[in-house]
């Protein structure tokens, strides 16, 4: 949770350089999308190779490689003198370094410690995500305006190497054997039972490898949907402040909006995942969140000024990082966790592909009609589609939750 809190809230805060950076370059705001856009790609290329280094080597040699180079880049984006050293450090390096930090590497791994709360424990884990956006963006607003944007590039970096590389040092560990403990903290199983993973029906898509779990349907549904979800709210963490500043509110205001909306994220997060838990039905839940994200879009089209970016946070608010632990768990219950982070990893892949797309669209639509209104449409129309494609995945017929039996493993569906 504080892996993604400390790495998603520098890369979220991105978004209150950008006017400075314009400033102080002349850099047009097409120009600086494109900065962010390839993060975005490098992430989304190299995400499914690091969810398969993650399967191969275990998760916390990954995560805390990946965030030492992450924060170091941070830091060093205090020195950025041309646009070309921008898109290397934030775009490339920074890109795929986030890789190894990202929420589907985490989810991955707390997966394998729960299986009975798993909606509920990757919800805690996803709320890291909102937690990001609601303290760290704010705060690099404020140093922001106190300092300047190169010491608090350098400040971000640190709050990285200072706090987030020794906290997961000292405790992350790859599984519960590492601890001497079972899955969901059960009792040591029988001798004849295996002994990572404890006896339990599987699942019909169960796979032990991650291809298998491509020829089915599930994953290409939640895939597709998770695009979606990449390009609307990858479009809101770049380019929401300088929405909101171009609408006549102040940097620290926009930021302090756009807190509100990530507060608001850790509810929608933790919801998510307990009602997953308690009452079923992820992909009622997940085509019901990208329904109402739909939503936000249009009361933000529609309700003019001030009052429309406080509505749009408190709808989308709810909605945003909710379909991450909703995503992650049933697909977990579908496929199995044995290649989790291998299949979790390409399909974040389109999720980062989403954000590809959507960022510098933005930015040159803007930098061509002066308002951002035809890319926020084109957006927002997406999203009713997506809870459609969640809304029809045949859950009951795939999940383990509803498995009584043990089934034999395989990877065709329909």
């Amino acid at each position: 949770m504080f892996i993604a809190l400390v790495t998603n809230g520098v890369r979220n805060s991105f978004s209150i350089f950008i006017i400075p950076l314009e400033t102080d370059f002349g850099w047009s705001r097409g120009e600086l999308s494109i900065a962010a856009s390839v993060g975005f790609f490098a992430n989304a290329v190299t995400q499914p190779f690091i969810g398969r280094i993650f399967d191969w080597q275990g998760g916390r040699r990954v995560l805390l490689f990946s965030m030492i180079v992450f924060g170091v880049a941070t830091v060093l984006l205090s020195l950025t003198f041309h646009f070309l050293f921008l898109v290397f450090l934030f775009g490339v390096v920074s890109g795929i370094a986030a890789s190894g930090t990202s929420l589907s590497n985490t989810m991955a791994l707390v997966s394998r410690w729960f299986r009975r709360r798993r909606g509920t424990v990757t919800g805690i884990n996803a709320t890291g995500l909102a937690a990001g956006g609601f303290l760290i963006v704010p705060f690099a607003a404020y140093m922001l305006e106190a300092t300047s944007w190169r010491i608090t590039w350098a400040i971000l970096g640190m709050l990285v190497l200072g706090l987030g590389v020794p906290l997961s040092y000292l405790f992350l560990r790859d599984d519960p054997s590492k601890m001497g403990l079972q899955i969901d903290g059960d009792p040591e199983p029988p001798v004849e039972w295996p002994t990572e993973i404890p006896a339990r029906p599987r699942g019909p898509l169960e796979v032990d490898r991650w291809a298998q779990a491509f020829r089915s349907w599930p994953i290409w549904q939640l895939s597709g949907s998770y695009f979606v979800c990449g390009f609307t709210t990858s479009i809101i963490s770049i380019h929401f402040v300088p929405f909101a500043i171009g609408q006549g509110i102040s940097p620290v205001l926009a930021a302090t909006i756009f807190s509100f909306m990530m507060a608001l994220n850790m509810v929608g997060s933790l919801g998510a995942g307990y009602l997953s838990d308690r009452f079923g039905g992820s992909k009622n839940l997940l085509a019901l969140v990208y329904f109402c994200r739909g939503s936000a879009y249009v009361l933000l089209l529609l309700v003019p000024g001030a009052m429309g970016l406080w509505v749009f946070a408190a709808v989308a608010g709810l909605s945003w990082v909710a379909t991450n632990p909703l995503t992650t768990s049933l697909t977990a219950d579908v496929y199995g966790v044995r290649a989790l982070g291998t299949i979790g990893g390409i399909s974040f892949f389109f999720h980062a592909m989403g954000a590809v797309i959507s960022v510098p669209m933005a930015g040159f639509l803007y930098d061509a009609t002066g308002s951002y209104t035809i890319p926020f449409a084109i957006a927002g129309s997406l999203l009713f589609p997506a809870a459609l494609s969640a809304f029809t995945i045949r859950e009951r017929k795939y999940s383990s939750r509803y498995t009584a039996a043990p089934a034999i493993s395989g990877a065709s569906g329909d």
